[in-house]
């Protein structure tokens, strides 16, 4: 059973609602939030009542991606550390990071994207980085309309989160424009890109999810799970399985180049939190969008 204080799991029928808990964070993630979302995950997908999970974020968004304070999952010591079970814990400095990630962010989602059980995601607010990794791996996405989704990763030297959705999701053109930018697109732009499955008022969201996920508990358990297998094969044969697994190896280079290290030295310097720092480093890029409109 999954941790109350930072994931809330319910059954209502045949769907399972999992909430992800930490609204006074926006849903940041953290290892002890991840945990308990896959525990909550498994709890559902092994119960046979269960035929559609609706994924949620408590607050006013759904989640601010990886958690940038003391419990950021990237820093020596964060998080719970239930993950020594998982890893070598000897190993140091990229060896280290590499297992981390390799285990946290990649296997595990890849594990999400190919949970047997429907998944629905739905997103309010801000949907940020290492959150819309998260939701592209479920296999739909309902939107309220303020929702806003954003990887402003290379901004901060990185690649992009873990695994790099973007081109599978807005195509190659969008894709670039919207890393490279880091500007985020509105509910109407994902609707338009084909992010997301649909767009409804914000006092909706809830209730529409649930709706989505009741008509698929209707449609034959077995179909839904064979249709959802071989959707996923289609686009494995395509190569994205292969094109997430070559951008996680780029993305572990990104970690160390010479860019990485000087913002590194920069941040040190700075005597402003890692949150003050970043929105000092966008308001940056919002000045060069104001004087160009």
């Amino acid at each position: 059973m999954a941790s109350a204080d930072t994931v809330l799991y319910e059954k209502d029928g045949a769907v399972a609602r999992i909430t992800l808990n930490r609204p006074e964070k926006l849903n940041a993630l953290e290892d002890g939030l991840l945990e308990d979302m896959y525990a909550a995950m498994r709890e559902a997908d092994l119960d046979e009542d269960v035929r559609a999970i609706v994924l949620a974020g408590a607050g006013p968004s759904f989640c601010a991606g990886h958690d940038l304070g003391s419990d950021d999952p990237h820093r020596e010591g964060g998080g719970r550390q239930a993950l020594a079970r998982e890893m070598q814990t000897e190993l140091e400095g990229p060896e280290r990071l590499f297992k981390r990630e390799q285990y946290m962010y990649y296997d595990q989602s890849l594990w999400h994207r190919d949970l047997s059980t429907p998944t629905i995601a739905a997103v309010q607010g801000w949907c940020v980085a290492g959150g819309l990794m998260l939701v592209a791996m479920c296999d739909l996405i309902v939107a309220a309309d303020d929702a806003k989704f954003a990887n402003p990763v290379l901004r901060q030297t990185n690649g992009g989160a873990e695994i790099l959705v973007e081109p599978w999701e807005l195509g190659p053109r969008r894709a670039k424009e919207f890393l490279w930018t880091g500007d985020p697109l509105d509910a109407t732009e994902a609707l338009s890109c084909g992010l997301v499955n649909r767009v409804v008022p914000r006092d909706d969201l809830d209730a529409e999810a649930m709706r989505l996920a009741n008509r698929i508990a209707l449609t034959p358990r077995m179909a839904v799970q064979l249709t959802k297998r071989t959707i996923n094969h289609a686009m494995d044969c395509m190569g994205q399985r292969s094109s997430w697994e070559y951008h996680f190896m780029a993305h572990q280079l990104a970690h160390w180049t010479h860019e990485a290290a000087e913002l590194t030295r920069e941040m040190s310097r700075s005597d402003l939190t890692a949150r003050e720092f970043i929105k000092e480093r966008d308001a940056r890029y919002r000045a060069v969008q104001e004087a160009a409109s």
